[in-house]
């Protein structure tokens, strides 16, 4: 497994447990491009009362905002989950050509996404992005999971 996957999806993992301190999801992203972070974001849906406040979207809008732009060319976005339709669609019209990540749907038992993963929607839209799976997917999964249990308790 490529060390630099590794090193930013464990800061990723860092943010996901303070959004979950936080009170929301322990869901986190970065975007890296040319070996610098340009964008980090975490889930705040709960305590921002907005439905859209995802951690790809946020770490979306941090980069766009600081570089002036709308299309991040050359960068890679790591994510601790699976993106939701939503995030992936934002990663799509950002130009972002490589996502990394973590845990998956299919790996907390998420069924209320019916078939859908980032490869189905890849195929429904036509368009092309690098997808490197498995990075921490095991970590990644299981706070995900703990979260869920401690939220129903």
């Amino acid at each position: 497994m490529d060390s630099e996957h590794v090193q930013y999806m464990r800061l990723a993992l860092e943010h996901a447990r303070t959004a979950w301190r936080k009170g929301n999801r322990p869901v986190a992203s970065i975007l890296v491009r040319g070996g610098a972070i340009i964008g980090e974001g975490q889930n705040s849906m709960f305590t921002d009362f907005d439905p859209s406040a995802h951690a790809e979207v946020a770490a979306i809008r941090s980069a766009c905002a600081s570089l002036k732009t709308t299309e991040l060319p050359g960068a890679t976005l790591y994510s601790t989950l699976e993106p939701c339709p939503m995030c992936f669609w934002c990663i799509l019209e950002a130009k972002i050509p490589r996502l990394v990540l973590g845990g998956r749907y299919s790996g907390i038992g998420r069924t209320n996404l019916g078939r859908y993963t980032v490869e189905s929607f890849l195929h429904f839209t036509g368009r092309s992005l690098e997808i490197v799976t498995g990075v921490l997917a095991r970590e990644c999964e299981q706070l995900r999971i703990e979260w869920e249990r401690a939220a129903r308790t």
